[in-house]
């Protein structure tokens, strides 16, 4: 099968590309190639999408390339880009990577695609750091475009997006708090209450997934995101996939919010930590339909692992979160509540 990335330098896309040449697949990735190497075995098709235009698009990977793909992967997120590239190749059938952004209800748990309203689409181009709302529209939009406009698609929504090579550094931030037990760190900050819900996916398994949906031209539209679990079950994870035993101590929303404690990420924030009730359903997705369709997740503690030797291996790896001073403030600050 001959599978177009549109990308395959960063992250997902990157793995996406990985996942699909080790099956087998003539793979070409239609980038810049300016944020890393690609992996071995994939040809790559020079497109800056920000700068080209739609002629230059169709140029480049439409049928006056020569090439006539079988499946294209987009995580595009800007509609302009979606709609010069569906415009060049509309006879494949298309793996589109949105968001659960698309969602504006992030309250109720346990939602679906065939539950959950979806955003008002915004068609033109925003920037992504402007928020969810903006971004989560954008994508919105970008559905629309793969499902009105190609052969057949398959649209996934992914949550949080983990593993090795995160460029956000949110689920990093545990591992790398995990391996400081073992340096005579032994209390950990964990946020909320013990059975709050989280889920996250490997981008390694996303990926696999990806590209088992493009080999069957799967139509429809997915969570894409691993099972719900606990909090504590998630961190005891990851301590186990570190090889620690960490004391968790539980501090409630109310001292984190006093503390000054950010949610999700960047600075002085605590990840995987959302306030509540507002945000209780935002990853706390039901995926039933997701594993049916072959979704497969490996144990988290071995995602936690291979994190870990990636982050310890790459000097330049982002990291979000608490300093160890700031951990070790809050703490203070709540045992000194609790006396």
């Amino acid at each position: 099968m001959r599978i177009l990335v549109l990308g395959g330098t960063v992250f997902l896309s990157r793995a996406v590309a990985a996942a699909a040449v080790a099956r087998g697949h003539d793979v070409t990735a239609a980038c810049r190639g300016a944020s890393g190497p690609l992996p071995d075995g994939v040809r790559h098709v020079p497109l800056d999408r920000a700068a080209a235009r739609p002629a230059e698009v169709d140029a480049a990977i439409g049928p006056r390339s020569g090439t006539a793909y079988d499946v294209v992967v987009d995580v595009a997120r800007r509609p302009s880009w979606v709609r010069a590239a569906v415009s060049a190749v509309p006879a494949a059938h298309w793996v589109l990577v949105s968001t659960i952004n698309v969602y504006p209800d992030t309250a109720t748990p346990g939602g679906t695609p065939a539950t959950l309203a979806l955003r008002d689409p915004l068609t033109s181009d925003e920037d992504p750091a402007d928020g969810p709302e903006a971004y989560g529209a954008m994508k919105v939009a970008c559905e629309q475009t793969v499902q009105a406009l190609t052969a057949s698609a398959s649209v996934v929504r992914p949550g949080l997006i983990v593993g090795p090579g995160d460029p956000s550094g949110r689920f990093t931030y545990w591992p790398a708090r995990m391996a400081r037990v073992a340096e005579g760190e032994p209390e950990v900050l964990a946020p909320g209450d013990p059975d709050d819900r989280v889920q996250v996916v490997d981008v390694r398994d996303l990926a696999d997934w990806l590209v088992t949906l493009a080999e069957g031209r799967t139509v429809g539209t997915f969570d894409g995101t691993g099972p719900a679990l606990t909090r504590e079950a998630l961190l005891l994870e990851v301590a186990a996939g570190v090889g620690v035993e960490p004391r968790l101590t539980w501090v409630g929303q109310e001292v984190l919010e006093a503390e000054e404690v950010q949610p999700w990420s960047g600075p002085r924030s605590l990840p995987l930590w959302l306030p509540l009730p507002e945000h209780a359903g935002m990853l706390d997705h039901d995926v039933s339909a997701s594993l049916e369709a072959g979704l497969a997740v490996r144990p988290l503690a071995e995602t936690a692992r291979d994190t870990l030797t990636w982050l310890r291996t790459t000097p330049d790896a982002a990291v979000t979160g608490l300093t160890a001073t700031e951990e070790r403030s809050v703490l203070d600050a709540w045992h000194a509540r609790t006396r």
